[in-house]
């Protein structure tokens, strides 16, 4: 039992880094810090610049976008992943409107960091 759950945990260790990324500086990001980057406004501000697809409502698309931010120690998003994709222009609305963002930077020990932030947004009608 306890040695298949190490197998399960190290699988789920390395998966992520197969996962592959066009960011090349993904290594120099954070997973985890001490106070973690917030959208200015918070996520309702967000929301408000996500434009629920055509292509999606008539295809009765809803569900749940998961897209990974790489904020930079100015809060400055400097590049996005889509981790789950929903489709019908749903990804590309979320993208552009995390993109766009100011975020509240990272910190460990009062220090400014990179951090990556894994953000849900969901579409529903």
């Amino acid at each position: 039992m306890l040695n298949s759950l190490l197998k399960i945990a190290l699988f789920l260790t390395i998966v992520p880094a197969f996962t592959g990324t066009c960011f090349s500086q993904e290594d120099s990001y954070a997973s985890v810090a001490e106070i973690i980057p917030q959208p200015i406004g918070g996520m309702n501000a967000i929301y408000k610049h996500i434009n629920y697809p055509k292509a999606a409502k008539i295809a009765g698309v809803s569900g749940k976008v998961y897209i990974l931010a790489y904020i930079n120690e100015n809060g400055n998003v400097d590049d996005t992943k889509i981790v789950k994709s929903l489709g019908y222009g749903c990804d590309e609305e979320v993208i552009n409107a995390v993109k766009s963002w100011k975020f509240t930077p990272g910190e460990n020990n009062g220090i400014r960091i990179k951090t990556k932030l894994i953000l849900a947004f969901t579409f529903k009608e």
